[in-house]
């Protein structure tokens, strides 16, 4: 029986197979199922655990062996194997269709793979498991379901994060489900439950930086191009991520943006400033920022921020000389790397 990661914890508690096979290449997802297998298998009295590292000339006779003889401290228990490069081989494979064929009693077998690859899902072993027991496959999380998962992992931590928030911590963490949940626990641990701005979410992100990522942009709104550039280096030399400060400036130069455009059809700067909820305290210093260019050259800077976002994925440009000019830009020099 093939379950989702998000059912297995339901099935447990109805009845434990005999045999499960969790497998994928998404380390939390498989190390949450592991753990939730044996805790609830412990809770139903399956207290002994004995642990197989499948490695290069590993026996698979042991793990029959181990199958045959009787428990000297439980009478139920579970046997772990793990198996790093997904695959069993030939010898596994037999051992395995053996193991299944006639299954020990008060045994329960808990096998953790690697991604599978989709000759392994035909094979005897595969389909006896899925036959006699459960087979579950995680499956990284991507694009709109990892802020939903983020979301998700944040209410089950007692933290309300608002979308903002939920989007600097997946640019931050990059697809990584293990570095987002440990990001989320700090998050926790320093602010406690509740309500959480994307200024305490940024700062926990830059760690035990002198500064944040959003002093930097300030610093740059206010015309200070020498002291952001100083900032944009220790925070580099730190080893603050680049999408986190990336983050921090698109944000500021898309709302620049949209106030040079709201000003050019004699708009109310007030009116974005609402939209937008900025807080008093930024009004003037943004009003101010964006005096200093025209429409089209904020058009500019806000395209040096794709151009960075591509150098981030791989491009062939350099990303920190091209956010060593985006600075540049917002504290007012309009340097021709910018162009």
């Amino acid at each position: 029986m093939k379950l989702k990661p998000e059912a297995l914890d339901s099935h447990l508690r109805k009845q434990l197979a005999p045999v499960y096979l969790l497998c994928g290449d998404e380390p939390l997802q498989l190390l949450e199922a592991a753990d939730s297998v044996r805790n609830i298998a412990r809770e139903a009295g399956y207290t002994e655990r004995t642990l197989f590292e499948v490695k290069r000339g590993f026996d698979w006779d042991t793990l029959l062996a181990e199958g045959s003889s009787m428990s000297l401290f439980a009478e139920r228990r579970i046997l772990e194997v793990r198996i790093p490069s997904g695959k069993p081989g030939r010898d596994g494979s037999a051992a395995l269709a053996e193991w299944l064929a006639n299954p020990p009693p008060d045994t329960l077998l808990l096998l953790v793979l690697s991604k599978l690859e989709a000759s392994q899902r035909n094979t005897k072993w595969f389909k006896a498991i899925d036959k006699a027991g459960v087979v579950v496959q995680v499956w990284p999380v991507t694009g709109r379901s990892l802020q939903q998962w983020m979301k998700h992992r944040a209410q089950m931590s007692g933290l309300q994060l608002d979308d903002i928030a939920l989007q600097l911590l997946v640019q931050h963490t990059e697809g990584n489900l293990l570095a987002a949940s440990q990001e989320l626990e700090k998050l926790r641990l320093i602010h406690g439950e509740g309500k959480v701005s994307v200024e305490r979410v940024a700062s926990a992100v830059s760690g035990n930086s002198r500064y944040t990522p959003f002093e930097m942009v300030d610093t740059a709104l206010a015309g200070q191009g020498g002291h952001a550039l100083h900032m944009l280096a220790v925070l580099r030399a730190e080893g603050v991520a680049m999408p986190v400060l990336l983050w921090a400036l698109a944000r500021d130069i898309r709302l620049l943006v949209e106030l040079a455009t709201n000003a050019a059809a004699g708009g109310s700067p007030d009116t974005v400033f609402n939209r937008h909820r900025v807080w008093e305290q930024r009004r003037a210093l943004l009003g101010h920022a964006m005096r200093k260019h025209t429409l089209a050259e904020w058009q500019q800077l806000l395209s040096l921020v794709a151009r960075i976002d591509n150098a981030i994925k791989g491009g062939a440009e350099d990303q920190w000389v091209l956010t060593e000019s985006l600075l540049a830009g917002i504290a007012g020099y309009f340097l021709e790397a910018v162009s």
